[in-house]
């Protein structure tokens, strides 16, 4: 009778849980769309998402935050490219070729750089990265090395821990008869853990990247210090430019009237992206399982 009671209590616990984490999400919708959508319309919709000019401190303003939405969509693209083909092939290593030894010594590494602060980050970009870049690129016309490519190295490496972890566990929790069955088929090591064991953990590891992304796309403070916050389309991966959720951190301290209102704009186009990479990668999901 006590278990049936304890059980019952702590479904009642659990569900209390969820709906708290769903009533947060609601609130935080509700605040954004209220917000932010006026200022939208104030504005006018293709010329807040299309505009060009940010000048929200001249008369008359302008509110354009298309080169925001570029200027993090490349930064986002390029921490994919740099990130996520590491973070899988280093989850690969990890938990199917890293000796016992090595292990002890490389996994808290990997959890450690979870825990370091994106200020940190930002050091190490302003002081390696930045550096970097402007010393071996002067030839493309890099100037101070605050740039897209050394923003998406920088996230590449930030989103790495929540790669390899997700992904790890993945490729551990695919039984062990799909590796024996490969080796059993005449397959070696390798070729039974990439083509027997990598495909089975597919959608964890999808699971991983969606994280690494929804990490990258919202990072704010280590952007701000590296990317050059420059408010232009750019026309290179040698050019500086300011995301959306730089462009908020920036202005939101001494922002009033409209212009708060159009930085709150900028949060709901920003709360949008992360719903469609998170539908797109749902679907693409859906069609790896069939």
């Amino acid at each position: 009778m006590k278990q049936a009671v304890r059980e019952k209590l702590m479904e009642v616990v659990f569900l209390l849980c969820a709906l708290a984490s769903v009533l947060a999400v609601f609130l935080i919708c509700v605040f954004l769309f209220v917000n932010g959508l006026p200022a939208m319309a104030e504005i006018g919709l293709g010329d807040f998402l299309l505009g060009k000019n940010w000048r929200p401190t001249e008369v008359p303003p302008s509110y354009g935050i298309f080169p925001m939405i570029v200027g993090s969509l490349y930064v986002t693209a390029g921490s994919i490219i740099v990130g996520v083909p590491i973070g899988i092939l280093a989850a690969v290593f990890l938990a199917k070729f890293c000796p016992k030894g090595i292990y002890r010594l490389l996994k808290p590494a990997v959890e450690l750089m979870a825990g370091i602060p994106s200020i940190v980050y930002g050091f190490f970009g302003m002081m390696v990265l930045v550096p970097f870049i402007r010393e071996h690129f002067r030839r493309f016309g890099v100037r101070d090395g605050n740039t897209i490519l050394t923003a998406s190295i920088l996230l590449g490496i930030m989103i790495l821990p929540t790669i390899i972890g997700v992904s790890e566990s993945a490729i551990r929790a695919v039984p062990d008869s799909y590796y024996e069955g490969a080796l059993a088929l005449g397959a070696t090591h390798e070729r039974a853990v990439f083509f027997a064991v990598l495909p089975a953990a597919k959608s964890g590891i999808l699971a991983g990247v969606i994280l690494g992304i929804g990490r990258a796309i919202g990072e704010t403070m280590a952007v701000v210090m590296i990317a050059g916050n420059q408010p232009r389309v750019p026309s290179s991966i040698f050019q500086g430019v300011r995301t959306m959720t730089a462009n908020i951190v920036m202005e939101m301290g001494y922002a009033a009237g409209l212009h708060r209102e159009a930085l709150i704009a900028t949060g709901v186009v920003l709360f949008v992206f992360i719903l469609l990479i998170n539908f797109c990668f749902s679907a693409l999901k859906r069609r790896m399982d069939k």
